[in-house]
């Protein structure tokens, strides 16, 4: 049965491309495939016209949210809190009988109160797409030294010890803020086993929360790649920063013998690398300088060049050094037919399942990845093994329909 739906995001896909802002996106439009009355606002760090809080982009089903948060420890509106009287207004205007959260963050966490607040009888429902609420560290849960350490859990000294400037008394306020906002929402959807776990053990009530992945486009598969050249194509697809593990995925070419690197080449596709810190970009210059023969840097790619890029390859790298949660790269390859190789932790470990749809290796660990190219290099059958066991993930319809019947159950 169809219903007036809205959908919100951090981002407008047309201005951001990350995974969050895809998968939003790819809902509501799926809602309007399956007959929903659906509406999709963004928020946007565009000037607006006039001081307007709301403007439309490509139709007046799209709209774009110009506020942000100021206040990164508690995720709340500040210097725009008086444009929620607008959201507000919005809401009443509207009239969804079901609101689809894809994020809080740039946001404000406090529209999930207002929501409620306005529409108490309307089902609000928000994906948790990472480990905001659970760490102060943009999300990552990764110590903040040196080290970059891997953390497991948070509580007010240990996140105390990560950020000095905030007292112990400060995390426990901060939790307690979020989880307030938190209780206004029915339903929590988590695109991974791991994460769900993850917010179980922050506070999250179990019954509230429901492992269901972000749903891919059909689209045909793909036999396994080869050429004339006979060499192994090998695709990093996502953002480049120092916790997606790009640095490490250099070393561990740098770490092969030169004949047996030879035999592959790598491709680059991602965004954000020029507004990192200047030491990151000289060690991957670096690097690079030394790779120029294997490694091919292609920079931002638009969603409707992913498929190309994938039919174009034999394996995808996913080499973060943090848990990630559901990375979208890996669905994506999966669709294609691509085997994965990804760092052992996390939701890339629950999402690709070592020797039988991809192959893991030991996290941060340039020596495990090197030891892992060089098997595959060597042993090219191991390819045409692996595709063999890769089911397609969820369609946009399947992920759709399971989130329906949480809604209308």
């Amino acid at each position: 049965m169809s219903k007036k739906v809205l959908v919100i995001a951090h981002g407008h896909p047309e201005f951001n491309k990350g995974g969050g802002e895809q998968a939003a996106y790819q809902f509501y439009k799926e809602c309007l495939k399956q007959g929903d009355d659906a509406y999709f606002l963004a928020r946007t760090a565009v000037e607006p016209h006039g001081g307007a809080a709301f403007s439309t982009i490509k139709n007046e089903r799209e709209m774009l949210f110009h506020t942000t948060h100021d206040d990164f420890f508690l995720f709340s509106n500040i210097k725009t809190r008086h444009l929620w009287g607008d959201f507000a207004d919005l809401l009443i205007q509207l009239k969804p009988e079901v609101i689809y959260c894809h994020h809080y963050f740039l946001l404000g966490i406090e529209l999930l109160k207002i929501i409620k607040k306005v529409l108490p009888n309307c089902k609000l429902v928000l994906t948790l797409h990472e480990y905001y609420a659970i760490c102060h560290n943009a999300g990552l849960m990764v110590k903040t030294g040196s080290d970059n350490k891997l953390c497991y859990e948070s509580g007010t000294r240990e996140c105390n010890a990560c950020f000095p400037d905030k007292s112990p008394g400060d995390f426990f306020l901060r939790k307690q803020y979020i989880e307030n906002c938190f209780q206004w929402v029915d339903s929590f959807i988590a695109p991974s086993a791991f994460l769900r776990q993850r917010y179980i053990d922050w506070g999250v009530v179990a019954e509230k929360i429901h492992v269901i992945e972000n749903g891919q486009k059909t689209v045909e598969t793909t036999s396994p790649v080869t050429r004339s050249d006979d060499k192994v194509r090998i695709a990093y697809i996502g953002q480049i920063n120092p916790f997606k593990g790009i640095d490490v995925l250099l070393d561990a070419l740098l770490l092969l013998p030169s004949d047996i690197r030879e035999q592959c080449v790598i491709e680059i596709h991602g965004a954000n690398f020029t507004t990192q810190s200047d030491e990151f970009k000289k060690k991957i210059y670096k690097q690079l300088r030394s790779l120029s023969d294997v490694v091919r840097m292609h920079g931002v790619y638009e969603p409707h060049e992913l498929s190309g890029i994938l039919q174009d390859v034999n394996w995808v790298v996913v080499p973060s050094i943090w848990w990630e949660n559901s990375p979208m790269v890996i669905q994506e390859a999966f669709s294609h037919n691509k085997p994965l190789i990804v760092s052992d932790i996390g939701g890339m470990k629950e999402k690709v399942e070592h020797n039988v749809t991809g192959l893991h290796f030991r996290a941060r660990s340039a020596v495990s990845l090197s030891e892992t190219f060089k098997t595959i290099l060597l042993d090219k059958s191991i390819e045409r093994r692996l595709v063999k066991n890769i089911a397609q993930p969820l369609t946009f319809s399947e992920s759709y329909q399971l989130t329906n019947a949480l809604v209308n159950g």
